[in-house]
C-alpha cells in the first residue's frame, strides 16, 4: 500500500490561500489512506471542522473506493456535482496518484493534504514499513523474498558491505544486515550453496512516466495464441 502522512496543516492552509478558496471540497481515499488513518472518515471529517473553524466554508466530501482509480473518481465527481461546483478548490487527502487523478477529472484546482511517503506493508495496526521501491526488475526469486534494493540502506544488490560488523548494519545500526538475514533464509531454506551474486540493475527497466495497457496484453493473447 501507498504509505502517507499529513501535509503541515499551516503549508495546507497556504496551498488553498494561494487558490484564493474560500469554499473547498474534500476527498479522501477509501484504500491506502483509510488503512494509513491519514484519509478516511474521520480524518476528512476533522479536516471539514479544522477548515470550518477557521472560516472556510466546506461545500462537501466524498470518500470514493480508491482515489487514484479514473472511473471511480469521475464518478464520485458526478454524484456530487453540485457541491464540486460550488467550490473553488478540492483538497485531496490520498496519495499524489490520488491528487493527480482528481485533477484529471475536474477543472477545479486540486491541492494535497498529504505527502507520500513509500509502498509499504503492513507490520501491525499502525505500523507500516517500505518493502519495495517498484524497480521493474525484481530479484525476490533470488533472494528468499527479501528486497535488497529497498531494505538496503546502500541499495547493495550483492552484500553485506565492508561496514557490517557482528551481523549488524552499518547504517542502521540497530537492525541486523539485510544481507546476512537473506543468506540465513537461504540456508534454512537450503538454496544458499546455489546462490550467485546478483548482475547489476537493468535501470531501463524503470523508465519514467510508467505506463502498461493490460487490454492490449490480453487482446494480443487471444488473437496471438500466446
Amino acid at each position: 500500500m501507498i504509505v502517507t502522512r499529513p501535509r503541515d496543516w499551516a503549508l495546507v492552509r497556504a496551498q488553498l490561500a494561494d487558490l484564493h478558496a474560500k469554499r473547498v471540497f474534500i476527498m479522501g481515499c477509501g484504500q491506502c489512506a483509510t488503512v494509513t488513518e491519514t484519509g478516511g472518515e474521520k480524518e476528512v471529517l476533522a479536516a471539514k471542522a479544522r477548515l470550518e473553524q477557521e472560516g472556510v466554508e466546506v461545500t462537501g466530501w466524498s470518500i470514493g473506493e480508491v482515489a487514484c482509480h479514473a472511473s471511480g473518481q469521475r464518478l464520485e465527481v458526478r454524484k456530487h456535482f453540485g457541491e464540486f461546483s460550488s467550490a473553488d478548490a478540492v483538497l485531496v487527502l490520498a496519495c499524489g496518484a490520488g491528487v493527480q487523478t482528481t485533477a484529471d477529472v475536474t477543472d477545479k484546482p486540486v491541492t494535497p493534504g498529504l505527502d507520500s511517503l513509500f509502498l509499504g506493508t503492513v507490520v501491525r495496526h499502525g505500523v507500516f514499513e517500505e518493502r519495495c521501491q517498484m524497480c521493474g526488475e525484481c530479484v525476490l526469486d533470488r533472494t528468499a523474498g527479501i528486497c535488497p534494493v529497498t531494505t538496503c540502506p546502500k541499495g547493495l544488490l550483492n552484500g553485506p558491505c565492508g561496514g557490517m560488523w557482528n551481523g549488524m548494519c552499518e547504517v542502521l545500526r540497530d537492525r541486523e544486515c539485510v544481507h546476512v538475514r537473506i543468506r540465513e533464509r537461504l540456508a534454512a531454506q537450503g538454496r544458499a550453496v546455489s546462490a550467485v551474486p546478483l548482475p547489476p540493475k537493468d535501470h531501463s527497466k524503470k523508465l519514467k512516466p510508467g505506463s502498461i495497457d493490460m487490454r492490449a496484453g490480453r487482446k494480443k493473447s487471444r488473437h496471438g495464441g500466446a
